[in-house]
């Protein structure tokens, strides 16, 4: 056992020796012969290792980042055969096996369209071939494919301790991102030389990120996730789409993974919903952090909850809880109260809003039927807010830039 751990172990860090080269200035060539002479083969998981490592002795992200696409030049055919014969996700409907279709899409798209209309513009005279602008805005339609990469495969590695791989892919994901939107911006300009640059170097880029995906991040989640977590992964792509191909069938055997996960939730001391789990006192502390006053009065008319903001718009004291909603108002506003509930109820509205001054306040008071997923009534929230500070707002204020 030692000696096959001192064996990875220096197969590490002869692999990220040759990484470092690269860094340093070392030529793609000399690197990718070192290591054909002292490699026969390399895993996914060790390329995330060796990421992993560097990143943690201090290369910035943006580094390993850069190097990304010489990583998959280099590991190309070693990659590609320990992992042939390897195909756990051939079953029709589980997330791998949608994500690779997404991909032979995506390389019919530059193949069978992209290409071909590339290779006639010298012969127009550098007029853009007809239908170029709507073949690029079916490319740019891989951004579903990134985003249910980096918002739903990501996590789940990260939950595993697997950071460094999502970073520099995530990175490179936004310069394929930008390479199309330049394209797309240069055609616009009828600049047909600059954007037949750019287009070019986009589909690389892209073929590349195909590569990386299907042979080094693909495998590595195959042999860390667990068959409820890829349940739970279908479950949440149909939330972002699908890259140019049609959504496939939802199975039901997320319903099992869902109920492991209340059970889960149940035996931690917390509540499993639909989107995730709290603590009781993660859902108190959220619930009274919100920026606006909330009120749930059940299908029955009676007060069942409200929030505890620090600063509430309108008073609540514990003693409204079990009380009917009609009883809570001046008898002169009842009947209004009662025919907003009753027209949310029958399901004439689903919501009705009204707003007062209150001295520098401006409020809105808006109430919502919650209904079932069979669209069953199950009472009425009322919320309400000073939107008087949200009025006041003007130009912009961006978390980054594009």
């Amino acid at each position: 056992m030692s000696e096959l751990i001192n064996n990875r172990e220096h197969r590490r860090n002869v692999l990220k020796d040759l990484i470092t080269q690269l860094h340093n200035g070392k030529s793609v060539e000399d690197v990718k012969q070192k290591f054909e002479e002292t490699f026969g083969g390399v895993s996914a998981s060790e390329i995330s290792e060796v990421e992993q490592a560097l990143i943690m002795d201090g290369m910035p992200v943006s580094e390993v980042q850069r190097l990304c696409d010489v990583h998959a030049a280099v590991f190309k055919g070693s990659i590609e055969d320990i992992h042939r014969p390897q195909d756990p996700a051939r079953d029709q409907g589980h997330p791998i096996e949608i994500m690779k279709r997404e991909n032979r899409a995506i390389e019919a798209l530059i193949s069978g369209r992209i290409r071909p209309r590339l290779e006639a513009l010298s012969s127009l005279g550098g007029k853009a071939p007809d239908g170029l602008k709507e073949d690029l805005e079916q490319l740019s339609s891989v951004n579903v494919h990134y985003q249910k990469k980096e918002n739903i495969l990501f996590p789940y590695l990260e939950k595993y301790g697997i950071t460094a791989p999502p970073k520099v892919m995530w990175g490179v994901d936004d310069e394929i991102r930008q390479s199309i939107r330049q394209a797309g911006a240069l055609l616009e300009a009828g600049d047909a030389d600059a954007m037949k640059s750019a287009l070019e170097e986009a589909l690389n880029r892209v073929a590349e990120m195909i590569f990386k995906e299907e042979n080094i991040l693909f495998p590595m989640m195959l042999e860390t996730l667990s068959p409820d977590e890829w349940k739970l992964i279908a479950d949440d792509s149909a939330e972002y789409g699908f890259c140019l191909i049609d959504a496939p069938r939802r199975t039901p055997e997320s319903a099992r993974a869902e109920k492991t996960g209340r059970a889960q939730a149940a035996a931690e001391g917390g509540v499993r919903f639909p989107t995730g789990a709290l603590k009781p006192n993660e859902i108190v502390g959220l619930m009274d952090t919100l920026p606006f006053d909330i009120t749930f009065v059940d299908r029955d008319g009676v007060v069942k909850y409200f929030s505890q903001g620090k600063d509430r718009i309108f008073p609540r004291t514990k003693a409204v809880i079990g009380r009917r909603v009609a009883d809570c108002h001046p008898p002169a506003s009842v009947h209004i109260v009662e025919k907003v509930v009753s027209d949310l109820k029958s399901g004439a509205k689903n919501h009705e809003d009204f707003w007062i001054k209150m001295g520098e306040r401006y409020v809105l008071i808006r109430y919502f039927a919650v209904r079932d997923e069979n669209g069953g009534y199950l009472g009425t929230l009322e919320v309400t807010q000073d939107i008087a500070p949200i009025r006041a707002i003007e130009g912009e204020k961006r978390l980054m830039s594009d």
